[in-house]
This record gives structure tokens, C-alpha cells and sequence, in this order.
């Protein structure tokens, strides 16, 4: 897959949202108050729009009140089908592209109907599965905002979207509004470029509208898609702090066309998250309730629930809800689904190889399609994070390849070999090697050699991926330290994957 040269590239996107104020007039003069400052700076540009389905998307017992976050607005500026229809035909008119951010399945029915060019994921939906689900199955492009996700969340998103073979690009968010200039970390637009060098990345700012230096820096350390909310402002119409009207908007474009600067921000290990977004994000999410009466015992089925907003606090949401979930209380129809999200050792499994799998594509690894996974959780799964490794077998004859992936904090026991000679090369990260009780720390490109009956173990602060060498690798021949792993049978402390 490659999208480099796909639509999504050197794309403006004026994100309309509920700026329409539920008119259809006011809407076509936005549209053309854009597509004026496209035409002027010779871009490809697009107007995006927002879909709910609000007869199903809001709770019924909730629509007609004011004291909950965002509902009042929605209902207040409701358009129809057929308005949301003319609004995309007089973007295609203008010559725009016509994009739309379906916050249900309903809508994205919508969008297939009118013909919308892209698919836009937001940020509050892009862990919601239903919805995501529905949207992969369009095979519309799709652009997917990553405001409150961690790089394990988007490390997720990437394997989905590719399994479904979908045509799509990342947008780096910070789902605040406005968003605090400490918070932007423009620096991450770099690594998510890095790390999935096949697509596109780009950046949705709601920073304030006056601001002309964020753009430009975005392009310069590689945003190649950029997205801001815009309004007009009237007599009676005043536009909230993080939309621009048309002289911003046409500002902003002109900063980021002109953008030749270097960018230079703070770098970190991950992604923060703070909790005034997670908290504006959960305002938008949808929860579990239930179709039915429940009693305590019963088994939880796909069929007895259904998706709605809000989503109260502690509370399930859209995206945790599995089937088969245990109730643990009676429910009562309508009510909210307030049991734990199930963790179990499929989806421990599943975390980690979604982890691993970025840090090689981070780290630029290709593997092919001829090899063997195996999880050494010497403690069990859900220790795993702690005691492990990720061992990836390529080559097994009389010379035997593996590739070795450590997570974060991840330790390897102390362990000899008795038939096995092996030498480590690291690739990518940090590794520290316990050789016979000599600790060694190695950078990308040091080897360390292993002789047989050596005892040793290796651990990573940040991540870890070597490469092994060796003779023959013989089942059975690992011999640990700790009588506790030394007890278990191999099947209790391996996992083995044909695929991933």
C-alpha cells in the first residue's frame, strides 16, 4: 500500500461542522468564502461536513435536554438529508472536495449516498470499532484524527485499516478547544511519518485562529495534510475561539504555503494526553445501554444493546463493548452498561503484537511473509509487559535467524544455552545485556556473542529490536535460573503465532 501520491496529499481541509447554524444558505456562503481563497492560493482544498443521525444518535430520554455537553447545539443546528445534499453539490460545484465526519452508522449511509469524496474519522469515534467497521467497508479514503490516542491506540488503527485494505491518511490532533500552545507537540507529526512511512500524515489544529507560526511549522516537519474549523461571522453570529473566518483562513493558507522553517519542538518517548482532552473526548463518545431487562448472570449479547450518547463516567463505551461480557447486576431497559472491559489473554496477546509490530515499523524492519511468533511470557500473560519477549524466528537451519523485539521495561530472564551458540546484534533502541553477571549496554550496531553454557539475560528501558545469529536453535535447550520457570511445561510459558 502506498498513499504518497494519493488525493490526501497537499490537502486544506475547512472543517464546516455546525458553523451552517442549521441553515442552508448561511452553509453555501461558507462554501464560498472557501472555495474564493482556493481558487486565489491554487490549492486542493476541501469543505467537510458533519453527519449524525440524531432520531438514533442521542438517547431518547436525553434529547430534549439542555444540561448535558453538545446535545443543545446539535438539535439546534439540525439539517436534513436532502440539506446536507445541496450543501455537497455547491462544494462540487465550487470545485472543492466534498468530505463528511459520520459520528454514526446511520450517517455514513449518507455519505455513500451523496457521493462524498472522503470520509473523515474523528478523533472522539476512531476507537468507536462498530463505526469504524461500517466506514472500511466503503472503501472510501479516509482521513482519521488521532487527537487523545497513545501510539499504541494509532498503532492499532494503522493494522485495521491496512487488514481492510482501505486507501488512508493520519491526522495528528490535540483535541482541546482551543488548544493550549504547551500541548501541540508538533515534534510527533515526525515520528508518525517515521513510523508509517506508507501513508500520509497531516494536522488538525484548533489552536488559536490568529496564529500563523503553528501551520507553518506543521508543514515544515512534514504535515502534508491541514485541517481547521471555519465559520462566518454575522451580525448575529459570532464564531466560537478556535474557528477562523475567512481573512484567518485565508492568513493561515498563505503561512503555510510561504513555510520554509525548521521545526524544533520537545521530544518524547510517547504521546501526552491530557486529561482536559480525554474529558472533551468522553463528552463526545457513545455508551453501551441495554435493548432489554438484564438480569445479574446473564450473558451480554451484541443484540442487547445499542450505541448512544452521553457516556457517562464509568460507564462502557462503544469501543470497549465485546460480547459474552457477564452482568453483574440486573439492568433494566435503557439503562447504562456499567460493567469492566473483559481483559483476557487473547487481547493481551493482541496489545502486544499490535506494540511490536510498530516498533519494527518505526524502526524501518521489513519481515516478509515466511516466519514464526513466539511469545515467552515466562510468568504468564499478565506479566508479560514485565518478563518476556517477542521471539521472531526467519531462518532455522544450521545457522538459525531470529529477530528479538523487547517492549518498554521488559526484562528476559537469566538463561544458558547448552547446545545453542547465538550473537546479538542490536538494530533498534536500547539493550542491556547480563553476561555472567558483567553488565553491558549496547547501541544500534553493537554485537555481543553468547557462548554455550553462559548464563545471561537482557533487558530494554525504551525498546529494543536485535537481530540472532546462531547454530541450530534445539527446543528445550533454554535453561533458567529460576526454579519457578524451570518447573513449567514450555506450553505454559510460550505462545506461538503462524500469523500476525
Amino acid at each position: 500500500m502506498n498513499n504518497t501520491n494519493h488525493i490526501f496529499q497537499d490537502l486544506f481541509i475547512f472543517e464546516m461542522a455546525n458553523s451552517h447554524q442549521g441553515s442552508v444558505e448561511h452553509g453555501v456562503d461558507i462554501i464560498k468564502a472557501m472555495s474564493r481563497i482556493a481558487r486565489k492560493y491554487n490549492i486542493k482544498a476541501a469543505v467537510k461536513l458533519q453527519y449524525r443521525n440524531l432520531d438514533t444518535f442521542i438517547h431518547p430520554d436525553y434529547k430534549n435536554r439542555t444540561d448535558v455537553n453538545h446535545i443543545p447545539r446539535f438539535m439546534d443546528t439540525r439539517l436534513s438529508f436532502n440539506q446536507f445534499t445541496q450543501l455537497v453539490d455547491v462544494i462540487h460545484e465550487e470545485g472543492m472536495i466534498a468530505m463528511s465526519t459520520p459520528f454514526d452508522e446511520d450517517s455514513v449511509e449518507w455519505c455513500m449516498d451523496q457521493g462524498i469524496d472522503i470520509i473523515k474519522v474523528a478523533s472522539c469515534s476512531s476507537l468507536d470499532w462498530p463505526l469504524l467497521t461500517k466506514i472500511a467497508f466503503t472503501h472510501k479514503p479516509v482521513i482519521i484524527s488521532t487527537g487523545g490516542k497513545t501510539l499504541s491506540d494509532i498503532d492499532k488503527l494503522y493494522n485495521f485499516f491496512t487488514h481492510k485494505g482501505c486507501e488512508f491518511a493520519f491526522l495528528h490532533c490535540i483535541a482541546e478547544y482551543p488548544a493550549p500552545m504547551e500541548h501541540l507537540q508538533l515534534d510527533f507529526i515526525e515520528r508518525m511519518n517515521r513510523r508509517y512511512p506508507d501513508i500520509t500524515i497531516g494536522y488538525s489544529g484548533h489552536e488559536k485562529p490568529d496564529d500563523h507560526v503553528i501551520p507553518m511549522l506543521a508543514v515544515a516537519i512534514g504535515a502534508r495534510i491541514l485541517e481547521r474549523h471555519v465559520g462566518l461571522p454575522t451580525d448575529k453570529i459570532t464564531l466560537n475561539a478556535y474557528s477562523m473566518n475567512p481573512e484567518q483562513a485565508d492568513a493561515w493558507v498563505k503561512a503555510a504555503q510561504d513555510a520554509k522553517l525548521i521545526c524544533k519542538t520537545k521530544k518524547e518517548d510517547g504521546k501526552y494526553v491530557s486529561q482536559e482532552e480525554i474529558d472533551s473526548l468522553h463528552s463526545l463518545m457513545r455508551g453501551v445501554y441495554l435493548k432489554r431487562a438484564v438480569k445479574a448472570g446473564d450473558e451480554i449479547t451484541a443484540g442487547d444493546v445499542f450505541f448512544a450518547m452521553p457516556c457517562h463516567d464509568k460507564q462502557m463505551n462503544s469501543g470497549e463493548f465485546t460480547e459474552g461480557i457477564i452482568a453483574s447486576k440486573d439492568y433494566l431497559i435503557n439503562d447504562e452498561l456499567t460493567e469492566k472491559k473483559q481483559i483476557t489473554d487473547i487481547g493481551l496477546v493482541r496489545n502486544v503484537v499490535h506494540d511490536a509490530k510498530g516498533m519494527l515499523y518505526e524502526a524501518g524492519i521489513a519481515l516478509g511473509n515466511d516466519f514464526e511468533v513466539e511469545l515467552s511470557h515466562h510468568y504468564g500473560m499478565k506479566h508479560f509487559r514485565q518478563f518476556g519477549a517477542i521471539i521472531i524466528s526467519i531462518i532455522n537451519r544450521e545457522y538459525c535467524k531470529k529477530l528479538l523485539v523487547i517492549l518498554p521495561g521488559q526484562k528476559h530472564p537469566m538463561h544458558a544455552h547448552k547446545v545453542k551458540e547465538e550473537t546479538f546484534q542490536l538494530l533498534y533502541g536500547d539493550l542491556s545485556v547480563n553476561l555472567e553477571g558483567t553488565e553491558r549496554n549496547l547501541k544500534p550496531g553493537d554485537i555481543q556473542t553468547i557462548l554455550r553454557g553462559e548464563m545471561h539475560s537482557f533487558t530494554s528501558n525504551k525498546g529494543a529490536i536485535f537481530e540472532e545469529v546462531s547454530t541450530t536453535h534445539i527446543k528445550n535447550d533454554s535453561y533458567y535460573e529460576d526454579s519457578k520457570i524451570r518447573s513449567l511445561d514450555p506450553i505454559e510459558r510460550k505462545t506461538i503465532l503462524k500469523k500476525w
